[in-house]
């Protein structure tokens, strides 16, 4: 019999999540999370795969691109969501624990 992938919903949510290089962020627990920037209808998403990557592997220098259109820093607020640098609410969608790996799925608030 095949063996069902475990899939957790989690609950407890990184305090923040601070840029640290391109496409990548990191917690207040100093575990990397990388990021990819999609949209769906006009909304603005953004998929984080916590992987665990050396320090001395981070590039600390951000490109333009990232640092432009993305937040330096995600703060958890009460409820599911986060406010960024930029005064902009992003609600979680979900935050799963799939075969080990952390995955976090935010969108952001149109109205913020």
């Amino acid at each position: 019999m095949a063996e069902l992938p475990s899939n957790v919903h989690l609950t407890l949510h990184p305090n923040f999540l601070r840029i640290r290089g391109p496409s990548l962020y990191k917690d207040d627990k100093h575990r990397t999370w990388l990021h990819f920037v999609l949209e769906k209808g006009g909304v603005l998403q953004v998929r984080l795969l916590q992987e665990d990557i050396p320090n001395g592997h981070i590039d600390l220098t951000t490109r333009p691109e990232t640092s432009s259109s993305m937040p330096s820093r995600w703060t958890l607020q009460l409820g599911n969501q986060y406010l960024d640098t930029m005064g902009r609410f992003w609600r979680i969608i979900y935050h799963i624990k799939e075969d080990g790996v952390e995955e976090m799925m935010l969108e952001l608030i149109n109205n913020s």
